[in-house]
């Protein structure tokens, strides 16, 4: 039985390892990280403190900006360049368009669409990942041909 084990455990580490050399599942894992931040302190903000879902939103934006260019840099694009703040820069400007995208979405979501505040965060902020990843990888670390 312990054989098994060991076997089943290096399997499952080969597994891993070769879907993480893949810069698409690698994106995944960052934004999954950085939309969990975002979503528990969205929670928090509007839920259980009370504030305003929108004015919820943004700072969780925020908090979850920061978590995701570290992220999107140095593992989802393994971007080592001496120029980060120039990144940092163009991340946070493709990054405020996606809170101003972001929160569109979510304001239709939830007076028009009348969802819960908390499933439009979760539909507003899918949609945006798709437009804010091709902005991150064609122009902001330039990985358009890798």
């Amino acid at each position: 039985m312990l054989v098994f084990f060991r076997i089943c455990q290096k399997n499952k580490m080969e597994i891993i390892q070769y879907f993480i050399k893949h810069r698409i599942v690698r994106y995944v894992i960052s934004g999954g990280t950085s939309a969990v931040v975002s979503l528990v302190l969205f929670f928090i903000l509007n839920s259980k403190i009370g504030v305003h879902y929108i004015i919820s939103s943004v700072i969780s934006f925020i908090f979850a900006f920061f978590v995701s260019f570290i992220l999107q840099k140095f593992w989802t694009f393994k971007s080592h360049e001496t120029q980060a703040h120039k990144q940092m820069v163009m991340y946070l400007g493709n990054s405020l368009f996606g809170l101003g995208l972001n929160t569109v979405i979510l304001f239709v979501c939830v007076h028009y669409l009348k969802m819960l505040p908390l499933v439009g965060q979760i539909v507003a902020g899918g949609l945006t990942a798709f437009c804010t990843f091709q902005i991150s990888r064609r122009f902001v670390f330039n990985q358009e041909n890798k």
